[in-house]
């Protein structure tokens, strides 16, 4: 075999096993659906749990590097601390460990069944989830077969004498397999494929363990350089985060290098004639006994971080706080970040609104300028929920989250127009302190009772977006028929105030402009709430 044939097997063979790794933990992904969801949201203070739910979602989506720029966006957007942060990250280090199992096994002879099957079922397919499944079983077969064409171009490797004398080299100084080790998944980015390659070089009878273990450890090291990249543009307590993982990964291998010579008699005495398990035991001993031995002192490593880098009162995050596109490679979790987010920008509208009638009410010029201030928030959120959507929108996302999505684009529409409506009654509020317009007591008693009907409407719009529920849609229909008829009547009454000269033309005017302002929230309202009805409607029209 020559030079040339050699690097394109080992380089096409690369490209499979990363290629299939991608296409099963997508097909993965999709099949866990909101699961995947709500797997994350369920993340507590207990880092026991945490420990699991990394274990978890890591073997969901095949990569520890992609949970910990999850972890890391989390942690930027204020879902879950640092200390909550730990637990997610170690088990994320103990899920990678389940790809690098499972490449271990000399599957590459039936590959091309699996990717038959799915293949077929792809073609034949018309339901997402079965297509799912086509994509599990199709990525499943392509990654071993790229395990294949590499462990075969390995083969005449060892006999290339550039190699040997690396391989000496690298033999009599185990830092030096710790850096390959870095090096090699830095420029991967994925533990998973520098251990697929270690696990190829195994089965070739290139290497033997004590040459890979220190590799071993030095991958476990250069997965990490994928979350700090992640970090270098998010807020401080992100970049702890990543700290968090790093110090994690080289305290175990500080650990581990002096026993390396005990681990390699170990898991040579668990698979005596198979090099490639223990490569893929080896990783997950490591990492199994890191999570086990960091988890107690985990607090300890969390106050290092912090003297490292501790916390600046200036930082604040504008616009989005939910939102992170390094998130969109996981377009599951990513939807859920946008209905966060489209429920923060409604939350800050609800507020504008209540704080936009108090300056009306009351006159204060802070108020008023509190409205504008959170109305530029708004317009901000709207064009940035807006670009995630629409890059999201291109991801191959499942049926109800892909509803998620079209249901967000009408959502955040409403929403700014409520934001824009605030602003138009904050203008009144200006110009009735200006011009020291006088209301009847009648009047303002009058605006105060439609107020609170549009208020409620606001709230049960909120909480029917952020639950998915269409079962206050009954409740929201009646508040919007009352907010409907108040304003009729109380239009009936100021041309009434008017015509008996009980009131000013200004103010009359005004309160027909605030009237109208208040009819119109409640119909946006009724938008949002009824979003996720209208939308089931237009899909089986």
């Amino acid at each position: 075999m020559s030079n040339f044939e050699i690097f394109t097997g080992i380089f096409g063979g690369l490209g499979l096993f990363l290629y299939g790794m991608k296409l099963m933990g997508d097909g993965l992904e999709n099949m866990a659906g909101d699961k995947l969801k709500s797997i994350l949201e369920k993340i507590t203070s207990n880092r026991i749990m945490g420990v699991f739910v990394g274990t978890i979602v890591t073997a969901i989506i095949q990569s520890s590097s992609a949970t910990t720029v999850m972890v890391v966006s989390f942690v930027n957007a204020g879902l879950m601390s640092l200390m909550q942060a730990t637990g997610v990250i170690l088990g994320a280090n103990v899920g990678t460990t389940i790809t690098a199992q499972m490449v271990s096994f000399k599957l590459d002879a039936i590959a091309p069944i699996f990717i038959g099957i799915g293949a077929v079922i792809m073609l034949a397919a018309k339901k997402k989830k079965t297509k799912d499944l086509a994509y599990i079983l199709l990525g499943f077969g392509i990654l071993f077969m790229g395990m294949g064409m590499m462990s075969g171009a390995m083969k005449p490797v060892s006999k290339l004498p550039i190699f040997e004398e690396f391989i000496v080299i690298m033999g009599s100084n185990p830092l030096l397999g710790v850096l390959v080790g870095v090096v090699m998944t830095a420029i991967l980015q994925s533990s998973s494929a520098t251990t697929g390659i270690l696990v190829a070089l195994a089965a070739a009878g290139t290497i033997d363990m004590k040459l890979a273990f220190p590799v071993v450890l030095g991958c476990n090291i250069g997965t990490c350089v994928t979350s700090m990249l992640a970090a270098i543009t998010a807020n401080r307590t992100a970049k702890k985060a990543a700290l968090l993982h790093l110090t994690f990964k080289i305290l175990g291998t500080i650990i581990f290098l002096p026993f390396a010579a005990q681990v390699v008699k170990l898991v040579g005495y668990m698979t005596p004639d198979n090099v490639g398990r223990q490569v893929a035991n080896a990783h997950t001993i490591f990492n199994l006994s890191i999570t086990i031995i960091m988890l107690p002192i985990a607090g300890y490593v969390v106050k290092f971080i912090n003297r490292i880098l501790p916390d600046k009162e200036d930082e604040k995050k504008e616009g989005a706080i939910y939102l992170d596109k390094k998130l969109l490679e996981t377009p599951v979790v990513a939807s859920g970040q946008v209905v966060k987010e489209t429920v923060r920008m409604a939350n800050i509208a609800r507020d504008n609104f209540k704080l936009s009638m108090k300056a009306f009410f009351e006159g204060d010029e802070e108020d008023i300028n509190k409205v504008y201030e959170n109305e530029n928030l708004i317009n901000v959120l709207e064009k940035e929920i807006t670009e995630y959507l629409v890059e999201l929108s291109q991801h191959n996302l499942p049926e109800e989250n892909a509803k998620l999505v079209s249901e967000a684009f009408h959502s955040i529409n409403d929403i700014e127009r409520i934001g824009d409506h605030c602003e138009n009654i904050v203008e009144l509020a200006t110009s009735r302190r200006k011009k020291n317009i006088e209301i009847t007591e009648d009047a303002l008693s009058e605006l105060e009772e439609i107020y609170n009907a549009t208020l409620d409407s606001l709230e049960i719009a909120i909480s029917s977006y952020e639950n998915e529920s269409t079962e206050h849609n009954s409740i929201i229909d009646k508040v919007e028929d009352r907010i409907d008829a108040l304003e009729r009547k109380f239009r009936s009454n100021n041309i009434k105030r008017l015509n008996s000269k009980r009131c000013m033309a200004d103010a009359g005017v005004m309160l027909f402009d605030l009237l109208s302002n208040l009819e119109r929230i409640g119909d946006h309202a009724n938008n949002i709430a009824t979003a996720k009805e209208v939308h089931e409607n237009r899909l089986n029209a």
